[in-house]
């Protein structure tokens, strides 16, 4: 298994050959049990015909080799038809009695062999891989390739199967890839137990698949992470790579390959962190509309501007955060057992005397970021006790530890695995709503506040859906006339109107105009549409259904735009000469 070069330059990796490996593997491993059992018929065919025998008027006879070989094959598979062609003689009968023990003994040696062969690792993998590689083969629909399916990678995985999404899977850990059979999906995920970082497996899993629309690495390793996409950008250029790291080295080498989208979790909460001492409003948006379909508004809160925060653990996320606290101008009280830094208070924070070091009574907040839930639980019990003023924040590293939290009720509260999961799940999902978070908190807070009192008058407190549209021929064929008319000015606002009642509104707020690479956010219902546009609606799903009317049903759009009524059948068009103006 090689690298080979492409005609046209590109290089690509060669695929295991995993059908010949298989057989390879069962003759290897059955060849000295073939080989007795071969031996042994061969001697008791050879021995039936060198017995003396003799035919019924008693002269001496001796069996042919074809007789001998049918004998012994329905001997030896236990059928047992008798003696042929000839009544046997007592030396026959005793060389057919050595000869159906040995076969006993042959059968015996075979069998076991067999049942450890079924047993071998490496042929269970073999067969697992040759299994693995036809399903991704004969794949006809795009797919996505999931390497490392744990925390992240399961949420991520049902998510973007809801969506009619499917995807492939590689992971090292073989409970990770046997949960896919557990597991409610719409539709069967190939999985493989197999090490990411080697490229042959990477394309196995359907890497130069040209139905593969996009890689994601979410191992726990951020070597493994950094492979997978320096892989991905050296054999398919053009591939989208989203990859999950907690290191900024290990992603600024990612970034020396192609333009991969990294996605850093404690980086990201560091960035929430400052927008919600700065813009609540902004920040309770964001967290709104990355939770996606269903979620309900959160509460707005501030976590406080100024004064003392006591963090421990002083790992990459503590550091990440004390940095940010301390961009901001906030004084940082750290706590952590193995850290030898000026500065930091080192001790088990759970002992009393070592918490007391703090001073929690004149914090302003607190946070248990350790990499253990017990303990970040425990500390946070113990930090609210002791000042039930403070703002209490803690890191959940175990999804099934969410109750636990809950319970707890704090008010930070950062889930690693879940932060990766809904924000490739926002890029791969709804390219618009990403970009949407992205530029949005440079509008403001105000604005932010006005777009969720939007939101709310139309949806409610709780968001049924993101979707985005089109304006092309092919998704809004009824308002292509419309787009392209020099009698009317096209508006957003007038394609706002309810099918059902012109003078009402769907129940959508449009929340971005994205025209080429120039982007509108919250574009008001005066802003002129163009063929080609793409917009971004938030609103409930009854809104998604009667817009989708008005852009593919002339009759509908016809009312929605000019406020006129059409026949519905062309029979009748053509008897009332009332057609609608978008196929005149």
């Amino acid at each position: 298994m090689v690298a080979r070069q492409h005609p046209q330059g590109r290089t690509t990796v060669a695929r295991p050959t995993e059908p010949s490996s298989t057989i390879f593997l069962i003759l290897r491993r059955m060849r000295a049990p073939l080989i007795v059992l071969i031996v042994i018929f061969a001697v008791s065919v050879l021995g039936l015909t060198l017995m003396p025998g003799q035919d019924p008027s008693g002269r001496p006879t001796r069996m042919g080799f074809f007789d001998a070989f049918y004998f012994m094959s329905y001997t030896a598979t236990t059928i047992g038809y008798g003696e042929i062609p000839h009544t046997f003689t007592g030396a026959q009968r005793l060389w057919v009695i050595a000869s159906i023990y040995l076969s006993v003994v042959g059968w015996a040696y075979a069998i076991g062999s067999l049942l450890t062969l079924v047993r071998d690792r490496a042929f269970r993998e073999a067969l697992a891989l040759r299994r693995f590689t036809r399903q991704v083969v004969h794949m006809r629909e795009p797919f996505l390739l999931i390497v490392g399916y744990g925390q992240t990678g399961q949420l991520l995985g049902h998510a973007l199967d809801s969506l009619g999404r499917r995807l492939v899977v590689l992971d090292d850990t073989p409970e990770h890839v046997d949960s896919l059979d557990i597991d409610a999906y719409y539709a069967d995920v190939p999985g493989l137990v197999a090490d990411g970082a080697n490229p042959h497996m990477l394309g196995a899993a359907g890497l130069e698949h040209p139905q593969c629309e996009g890689v994601v690495a979410l191992t726990n390793n951020d070597e493994v992470n950094l492979t997978v996409a320096m892989t991905a950008a050296l054999i398919r250029p053009s591939l989208p790579v989203i990859a999950r790291t907690v290191s900024p080295v290990i992603e600024h080498r990612m970034r020396a390959f192609g333009s991969p989208t990294v996605v850093n979790p404690f980086d990201r909460f560091g960035d929430h962190i400052r927008l919600a001492l700065h813009q609540p409003s902004s920040f309770q948006l964001l967290a709104w509309l990355i939770k996606g379909e269903g979620a309900t508004r959160p509460e707005r809160g501030r976590p406080p501007t100024s004064g003392r925060w006591v963090v421990c653990g002083y790992g990459r996320f503590g550091h990440k955060l004390v940095d940010d606290l301390r961009a901001d101008g906030l004084e940082v009280t750290v706590i952590d057992l193995g850290s030898a830094e000026d500065g930091v208070i080192v001790g088990d924070a759970s002992e009393p005397s070592v918490m007391a070091q703090a001073s929690l009574s004149t914090a302003v907040g607190f946070v248990a970021g350790t990499h253990n839930d017990a303990t970040n639980l425990s500390l946070a019990a113990a930090a609210r006790k002791e000042n039930p003023a403070l703002f209490i924040g803690a890191r959940q590293n175990r999804p099934r530890n969410a109750p636990l939290f809950a319970t707890m009720d704090v008010d930070w509260l950062l889930v690693p695995a879940e932060m990766a999961a809904r924000e490739i799940y926002a890029q791969l999902s709804t390219p618009l709503t990403w970009r949407f978070l992205q530029e949005m908190p440079a509008r403001g807070d105000e604005w932010a506040a006005e777009t969720i009192a939007l939101l709310g008058a139309h949806c409610g407190s709780q968001l049924d859906g993101l979707w985005k549209v089109t304006l092309t021929a092919r998704e809004a064929p009824a308002l292509m006339a419309w787009l392209d008319s020099d009698a009317v000015t096209p508006r957003l606002g007038d394609l706002m109107h309810c099918p059902h009642d012109r003078d009402q509104r769907i129940a959508a707020v449009p929340l971005l105009l994205l025209r080429g690479d120039e982007s509108t956010l919250g574009p008001a219902d005066d802003v002129v549409l163009r063929p080609g546009d793409q917009l971004l609606f938030a609103g409930r799903r009854m809104a998604r259904r009667d817009l989708l009317d008005t852009m593919t049903n002339h009759v509908v759009s016809e009312y929605v735009l000019y406020g006129r009524t059409v026949p519905a059948g062309w029979l009748w068009q053509r008897v009332t000469g009332r057609k609608p103006s978008t196929l005149r």
